[in-house]
């Protein structure tokens, strides 16, 4: 992770004015979103052995003894039984995370903590981690032996470099004896096993249990594509209605259209700095071919210096024309900051944007009630529109191959990633885990947290989504694609030579890291890619 990234990330944490619109990542948000519920009781449904109680639909939150959760808590308190449990379990946590686990939501609820504390009587130390160092911190204690955690949470594609280095334990056992059912039809991940092997496993074992939905989703001023006036100046120029664009063409219309620097208006806005930008070359890059635009061929050769890659890097370099003349050195405040001031026409941000700017409780957002979500453009392909997004940071959570709790702790992590916990916790806008599961989109306080809108677009965006590489050398790779995207963005070299220098630069990784376990990985890592298309 590049220190400007680290820093965007605590910057938003620390600070208020200008960026008051992200004061929900801080645990701040209750001030800012305060549903009216009434009180419910303490008593649990019937049939339940746990879950939340104290308000009205805390009952949807609970679990009889055949859930995840249940089969969870159980396995705990029948390890305590034993005598085969500590008396608490630490877990290394990113600090704009941990209010979602210590603050209570809705009101009248438990807090997460204090429920699992209560139902198996074992504590939950939390310690936090900076935001942007949880990959840092997690491998210091690897390195240095310490066994500080008995759970890591950092970013969900350094899994197969945790996994490499030994410093994270399989999970497979635990997951055959305690059935997480991640792939269930209706509460499970979205794609199924697809999703499951995008998030959870490297190289066909599981190594972590997502905690997070960091799906990058576009959204756009909803005011200024509805504006009559705009709409009949956007058809003179261009020919066809102003609507949320479906392919790269149409976006690239609309930016230039609504870029007005003059009058403190940008056309778009997804990042373009080090550390992130990238993430937005993917989507280009991915689309580019039908179902994918993959990064390496199945004999691990890299394909991004081929006449694809060079064109979506052209695009994504081309692109910079309709976004701030600062677009480079933007990060995570700037982009929300200037989206909530008004000055963007579009974006492509967290999923939790429109939860923290469009919103009456905040004060400083000039959008509530203007934002509108829309799926991802893409490339038209052999008739059909490849649209993908793409995940990226993402917290994951993993167990320290030290932690002596290795059960234990697999089954903390079951419980807070099973259906009824997670949808509970992400609700609670006191930190950044997102939705990410079939169940979480029809959740009635999800919904509400996130806007109806947005999470109908959220659930599709999330079926078109790529994955980041997540196999050993991930960390190397990205370094590698970065500094030639970056080199390209600043006119240093073009594309074509930036492209040719990052694939040279992966071939050196792959023969470093070793070429028959990168082309095992990247023959797995397809199964977590999408294929859905979409008609022109």
């Amino acid at each position: 992770m590049t220190t400007e990234f680290r820093v965007s990330r605590r910057h938003l944490l620390s600070t208020t004015g200008k960026f008051a619109a992200f004061g929900a990542a801080a645990g701040l948000a209750p001030r800012f979103i305060r549903p009216s519920r009434a009180a419910g009781n303490d008593a649990l449904a019937q049939g339940m052995i746990g879950g939340p109680t104290g308000f009205a639909g805390s009952e949807r939150y609970q679990y009889g003894p055949d859930t995840p959760e249940g089969r969870a808590i159980e396995g705990a308190k029948a390890l305590k039984a034993a005598g085969k449990a500590p008396a608490k379990i630490v877990v290394g946590l990113s600090d704009g995370s941990i209010g979602q686990l210590t603050q209570p939501f809705p009101a009248g609820a438990p807090t997460i903590k204090d429920l699992w504390e209560k139902e198996t009587g074992i504590a939950i130390e939390i310690v936090g981690l900076p935001n942007g160092q949880e990959f840092t911190k997690t491998m210091q204690d690897i390195s240095t032996k310490a066994g500080g955690f008995d759970i890591y949470s950092t970013d969900w594609n350094r899994l197969g470099d945790l996994a490499e280095s030994g410093g994270i334990a399989k999970l497979d056992d635990f997951v055959a004896q305690y059935k997480p059912e991640w792939d269930d039809p209706e509460r499970g991940y979205v794609g199924g096993k697809q999703g499951v092997a995008l998030l959870n496993q490297y190289r066909g074992s599981t190594y972590g249990v997502s905690l997070d939905g960091d799906f990058q989703c576009w959204v756009y001023r909803t005011d200024l594509f509805s504006d009559p006036a705009e709409q009949k100046a956007f058809k003179d120029k261009y020919g066809y209605d102003l609507a949320p664009p479906r392919t790269w063409k149409q976006q690239g219309d609309i930016a230039a259209f609504f870029h007005r620097p003059d009058k403190g208006m940008f056309g778009s806005t997804d990042l373009r700095n080090q550390g992130w930008g990238y993430t937005n070359w993917y989507q280009r890059y991915a689309s580019m071919s039908s179902p994918n635009q993959y990064l390496f061929g199945d004999d691990g050769m890299p394909l991004i210096n081929s006449e694809k890659g060079i064109a979506a890097t052209k695009e994504y370099v081309d692109s910079l024309s309709h976004h701030s003349p600062d677009a480079i050195s933007w990060g995570w405040p700037e982009q929300y900051g200037s989206f909530g001031n008004g000055t963007a026409a579009m974006t492509c941000a967290f999923s939790n944007l429109p939860k923290f700017l469009d919103n009456p409780g905040n004060a400083g957002s000039k959008v509530t009630g203007k934002v509108g979500s829309m799926l991802p453009p893409g490339h038209e392909v052999d008739g059909k529109i490849v649209s993908r997004s793409v995940l990226w940071f993402s917290l994951t959570g993993m167990v320290s191959a030290q932690s002596p709790n290795q059960e234990l702790a697999y089954l903390l992590l079951q419980w807070l990633g099973s259906s009824r916990i997670y949808a509970w916790m992400t609700a609670n806008p006191g930190g950044y885990f997102d939705p990410f599961r079939i169940s979480d989109f029809s959740d009635p306080l999800v919904r509400e947290t996130y806007h109806a809108y947005h999470m109908d677009v959220v659930r599709e965006t999330v079926a078109r989504s790529v994955p980041t590489i997540n196999f050993a050398g991930a960390t190397a790779f990205h370094n590698a694609l970065d500094e030639n995207l970056m080199a390209a963005l600043t006119g240093a070299k073009t594309p074509e030579q930036a492209m040719t220098d990052a694939a040279a630069e992966w071939q050196k990784i792959t023969r470093r890291t070793g070429e028959n376990k990168i082309i095992e990985a990247v023959k797995a890592n397809k199964a977590a890619w999408p294929t859905v298309l979409d008609p022109a």
